[in-house]
């Protein structure tokens, strides 16, 4: 019997993929991975609770339960490198992050070296023999987070949630009488719940006010905590009230300075040409070609020329339609019909 350990966070999705297993014949464990348990000012980490929901859940399945802390890799890998790359001015993707160095990696190793053949999780995503796919649910689908995963890795991983609606999860897990079939799925950074991005940079970094430059004008607008909460198309939280509403169209991380317009068509803010960095391919490297890129998760996808740069690793993608806010740091994941080839991080 093919032994699955499956990764339990305590909510709905990762509960059915459990149940779904067991009752296709799979020896199933559940594991619950202690990645964070620090408490912020105002919030309180919800690793206890959700800790309980999925042990509760083990036992309803009357399948085995282990703990994995992974507390210090997932703060040095995951942690440290969002907290370097916000300072450095760019936009980073934690949950990308968690995914390529702690669920398909460190997880992987440790459920394996334990005695499980497998593992599975929650996501919304499809996997045929190493090679990763879309899932069914167009609006729950996770490949834009899991572009960084190895082929090798997807190889011995199993996702029951890729053929199914979270509709359809939902009514399932109900049907099952499963403890999680009500509760809500967590918002906000991977790590933390409900916590903003913004609540928590501010207990790693200084907030130094500055001042919020109208790019036209280079009249001072306003004045920020600090540059590094800012990101590129932002238009919420600047506080300049009044007329046309204000986009963020640059910062200057020495001088502590954000670059605002009112004008939507500024140059700044639209990008026809994209250079990736950091590029992975999950299996082979595509040849160069036409191809489909996602620039955010929930963006429609978009069509783009993919070319490899002469002398190094990057990729550059010319747009066929110009794409907004395309921020430094963040990811690009590029697909081939409802393969999901890889991607890279936009410099």
């Amino acid at each position: 019997m093919t032994k699955v350990y499956v990764g339990m966070s305590g909510g709905v999705d990762s509960s059915l993929t459990a149940a779904l297993l067991k009752e296709q014949g799979y020896d199933v464990t559940g594991v619950y991975m202690k990645n964070w348990t620090q408490d912020l000012p105002g919030m309180k980490c919800p690793w206890a609770d959700d800790l309980a929901d999925a042990k509760r859940v083990a036992v309803q399945l009357g399948i085995d339960f282990k703990v994995f802390d992974f507390e210090n890799e997932y703060k040095h890998k995951v942690v440290d490198y969002m907290i370097e790359e916000y300072k450095a001015g760019r936009t980073p993707n934690p949950d990308i992050m968690c995914n390529q160095e702690v669920k398909f990696k460190i997880f992987l190793e440790t459920a394996l070296e334990d005695g499980a053949d497998m593992i599975a999780t929650g996501h919304y995503a499809q996997v045929e023999n190493g090679v990763l796919k879309m899932a069914v649910d167009a609006n729950k689908d996770q490949t834009y987070f899991l572009y960084r995963v190895t082929g090798t890795a997807l190889e011995k991983t199993l996702f029951p949630l890729g053929q199914y609606t979270k509709p359809t999860v939902r009514e399932m897990a109900k049907e099952r009488g499963l403890f999680t079939a009500g509760k809500k799925d967590s918002q906000g950074i991977c790590f933390v719940g409900k916590v903003g991005i913004r609540e928590f940079l501010s207990q790693y970094v200084d907030q130094v006010p500055g001042e919020i430059i109208d790019k036209k004008t280079n009249m001072v607008l306003g004045h920020h905590d600090g540059a590094i909460f800012y990101t590129l198309g932002q238009r919420h939280g600047l506080d300049l009230g009044g007329g046309l509403p204000y986009y963020v169209v640059g910062k200057d991380m020495d001088k502590n300075e954000v670059y605002v317009t009112t004008d939507l068509n500024d140059a700044t803010l639209w990008k026809a040409t994209v250079q990736l960095d950091a590029v992975h391919w999950i299996n082979d490297a595509p040849t160069p070609g036409v191809y489909d890129i996602r620039i955010r998760h929930r963006a429609a996808l978009t069509s783009a020329d993919l070319m490899y740069e002469e002398g190094s690793d990057g990729v550059v993608l010319r747009l066929h339609d110009e794409q907004r806010a395309v921020a430094s740091g963040q990811s690009i994941v590029i697909y081939s019909g409802a393969v999901c080839l890889g991607g890279g991080i936009i410099r």
